[in-house]
């Protein structure tokens, strides 16, 4: 127990330096952990630590699917409800029997059965990659919003897939009816748990007598609850994450406090990443374990298998991103589509961005050892040892060819063809103040006379309004844009000075330290706030 604890805590000092020098260099930071765990796996004090597949499914899956569902936005996930689904699932399907073909017609000793476990367990891309990646780099929103939904809901039917191509190789027998309708039942019943779920968390934030930090230690139980509800009933705990932590995000604002929020996204911020350096290094430590069971003699030929089939798996994505887009177009015909023109720019950067993650490998690891006492798992290593492959060039490969495609491409952002962000913001800073100003003109009239704050209050507003009234105009915006570059700096500078007068304050014993504790907090959120309003564009 000593021993693991002290090889954590290097493995997470090394993960700081790491990320460190991903910032450094410009790479995405998983990239630079998958890359300097593989030498480390070799490092003889490393060697016991690796990856348990229950401890990824059970401990990691939840939480990093919850973060990741809390922070999408439900508005823009429903407009792309489509296309997000057409790659969640027929598409997962699709890629899964390519590769169950190809692999048993190329590899000795694979089946068919065994070729759906392997289609299974390489066919979504993974959410954690998704979002770690395409959050370094400057792309369309929508296409973000895509390539996360799509990668937060495809875990559920790839293992669905694996779960029965699994009892297929155990069994020897697989019925396509019965595998069927138990494919829809998991995805329908594991989406309703989740929501029946985050319905019980709903009620116990909102009218039980909740604290601040209460609420926080809540939002991390109910990505397990959900999980753990739905799987005891064997249906997608996915799923069930995924559908509840979307439910709870839209409503957030009914249910928590303000300061509820604010604690809570800094706490889930750290904590996601420290579990996303952990399973991205793990995946780079895992690299000798997997190869010193392959052998010598299983090396070459797995080589080759392995990059025969990571091919098939990015050509297979590229004709599923072309392929939906002809089928678009021919439906937006016929139905209201979200994109009824999509170009041929789309589908080459959803097609890049197939990125496969630590879920593939857990789902790999978690193969049993043997059939029966005495006849070990036909392929396990060789299935392995291609999971691994697959993640290691898509995520490495296709993670930093990413930002030159993206420029190659030079696709411009089709949901800026009408009001640019900043114009967006203008207009909403706009109507805030025209409403604040209503309210304090007929229900505070009087106070705005006589109370000193309120009157303050009412001039801020004012002289919002009075910049804001021609800020449609272009050179506005480019005036504006200066106005607040400087405005921000000379607040830093305010911010800066202040919070090292209340630090000097501090010294005398004539000033409590409590209230010293109090104002610098007010200054954090005030700098917070700053930041938050003048990078909400960027």
């Amino acid at each position: 127990m000593h021993n693991t604890v002290i090889q954590y805590t290097c493995l997470l000092a090394i993960i700081l330096f790491s990320v460190m020098l991903a910032q450094k260099i410009k790479i995405a930071y998983p990239i630079v952990l998958v890359l300097i765990g593989l030498p480390l796996g070799f490092v003889p004090f490393l060697r016991g630590v690796e990856i348990q597949p229950e401890l990824i499914f059970v401990i990691f899956l939840p939480p990093l699917l919850y973060e990741a569902a809390w922070n999408t936005s439900w508005k823009d996930f429903w407009k792309w409800r489509r296309v997000i689904s057409s790659f969640a699932f027929p598409v997962v399907i699709l890629t899964s029997c390519v590769v169950a073909f190809v692999s048993a017609s190329l590899i000795p000793g694979f089946t068919l059965a065994t070729g759906f476990l392997l289609g299974g367990i390489i066919s979504p891309p993974d959410a954690v990659s998704a979002s770690a990646i395409l959050k370094t780099i400057k792309v369309p929103r929508r296409f973000i919003t895509i390539v996360e939904g799509e990668s937060l809901m495809n875990d559920a039917s790839s293992l669905v897939v694996f779960r029965f191509a699994l009892a297929a190789v155990l069994t020897g027998t697989f019925v396509f009816q019965e595998a069927a309708t138990s494919f829809v039942l998991v995805i329908v019943m594991g989406i309703a748990v989740g929501i029946l779920v985050a319905l019980l968390f709903y009620a116990i934030h909102r009218w039980l007598p909740t604290s601040n930090n209460m609420d926080v230690v809540l939002t991390f139980i109910t990505p397990y609850a959900m999980y753990m509800a739905a799987e005891q009933f064997h249906f997608s705990g996915v799923l069930a994450v995924v559908s509840g932590g979307l439910f709870l995000s839209f409503r957030q604002q009914q249910f928590l406090s303000h300061r509820s929020r604010l604690q809570g996204v800094n706490v889930w911020e750290a904590v996601a990443f420290i579990l996303n350096g952990i399973v991205f290094i793990l995946i780079g430590l895992e690299f000798p374990v997997i190869i010193k069971n392959l052998g010598p003699n299983g090396l070459a030929p797995a080589i080759k298998y392995s990059t025969i089939i990571t091919a098939v798996l990015i050509v297979t994505r590229f004709a599923s991103t072309f392929g939906a887009t002809v089928i678009t177009m021919v439906m937006s015909k016929i139905i209201t589509v979200a994109d009824p023109n999509p170009g041929f720019r789309a589908p080459i950067l959803l097609g890049w961005t197939g990125m496969r993650g630590v879920v593939s490998l857990a789902a790999a690891l978690s193969i049993p050892v043997a059939l029966s006492p005495g006849h070990p798992f036909p392929n396990r290593d060789m299935i392995l040892f291609m999971t691994f492959s697959v993640i290691l060039v898509t995520l490495v490969l296709q993670g930093l060819t990413l930002p030159a495609v993206i420029k190659l491409v030079n696709m411009p952002d089709p949901d800026l063809a009408g009001m640019s962000i900043e114009q967006q913001r203008q207009l909403v800073r706009k109507k805030l103040s025209h409403l604040s100003l209503k309210i304090l003109d007929e229900d505070y009239h009087e106070y705005a006379k006589h109370n000193g704050m309120v009157k303050s209050l009412k001039l801020r507003y004012t002289t919002d309004m009075e910049f804001l009234k021609d800020w449609e105009k272009d050179d506005n915006v480019e005036r504006a844009n200066d106005f607040y570059k400087d405005y921000r700096k000379i607040m830093a500078h305010l911010l800066r000075e202040q919070r090292a007068l209340l630090l000097t304050l501090n010294k005398k014993e004539n000033i409590s330290d409590t209230l010293v504790r109090h104002q610098l907090e007010l200054l954090d959120l005030e700098e917070e706030k700053l930041r938050q309003h003048f990078e909400a564009g960027e």
